[in-house]
């Protein structure tokens, strides 16, 4: 599937206007401008990104918010999921509150506690610091504050080039548990701790599983060659037993 802005807007139920902005803020970019036209194109990985701004955007959180909790590195999609679902019945139950309290108020009752939101605020604020907040996402802020957007191009590069090492690895015969794919292995955590953030083995863990279950990631490491993602994969595992 691949959308026209337009089309992808009249979906989602947003404004054309919203999703050029969107993509100029980097919270969700196109899957494709064509250079001819410039016409932006939006598929279905777009369209999961997008279901998850709009949960948030339902639950008030800014969009300076969601950009942080969708790029943390520690982010969980389907613990995230449940939170939603959580954040939404507290919302549910205080809307009920209100309708109940205006048939309350009519009467002349003291209705000031229905407008009690304490319990979604505070549950909403642990999410916020959950995947908003993480020492991994305050480290790469930091790192990152500087750096132009040729420098963070340039720092992709030489991630998708120790990718390509990765694949080498693989067609020469080396297992992943071989010296040299372990070597490539503290060489990607290096570069990622030198660059951008503090890349433990419990980060570097969550990536290589991200490499294999995120399918943007996977048909990106697998233009390297078919399986190159599974291997990185495998390989990361053994190196952060």
């Amino acid at each position: 599937m691949k959308l026209l802005v337009k089309d992808f807007a009249e979906l989602c139920g947003v404004s054309v206007r919203t999703l050029h902005y969107y993509d100029e803020i980097g919270l969700l970019k196109p899957c494709q401008v064509d250079k001819f036209t410039s016409y932006r194109y939006y598929d279905e990985n777009s369209l999961l990104r997008m279901q998850e701004i709009l949960f948030y955007r339902e639950l008030d959180f800014s969009l300076k918010s969601i950009s942080e909790i969708l790029s943390s590195p520690d982010y969980d999609k389907e613990k995230a999921l449940q939170q939603q679902k959580k954040l939404l019945i507290l919302k549910k139950e205080r809307l009920e509150r209100l309708i109940c309290a205006i048939d309350s108020a009519g009467k002349g009752l003291d209705i000031m506690s229905a407008f009690n939101n304490s319990e979604f605020e505070k549950y909403k604020d642990e999410v916020r610091e959950k995947w908003g907040s993480t020492d991994a996402y305050k480290d790469y802020s930091e790192k990152s504050k500087g750096y132009s957007e040729d420098k963070l191009n340039a720092l992709g590069s030489g991630i998708d080039s120790i990718m390509g090492e990765f694949s080498q690895c693989m067609n020469d015969g080396n297992t992943p548990a071989s010296e040299k794919a372990q070597s490539l292995c503290e060489k990607l955590q290096s570069y990622i701790t030198h660059n951008l953030y503090n890349c433990t083995k419990g980060i570097l863990s969550g990536l290589g599983q991200m490499y294999v279950f995120d399918e943007r990631f996977r048909k990106n490491i697998n233009k390297h060659g078919e399986g190159t993602a599974e291997y990185i994969s495998e390989a990361i595992k053994v190196y952060c037993r």
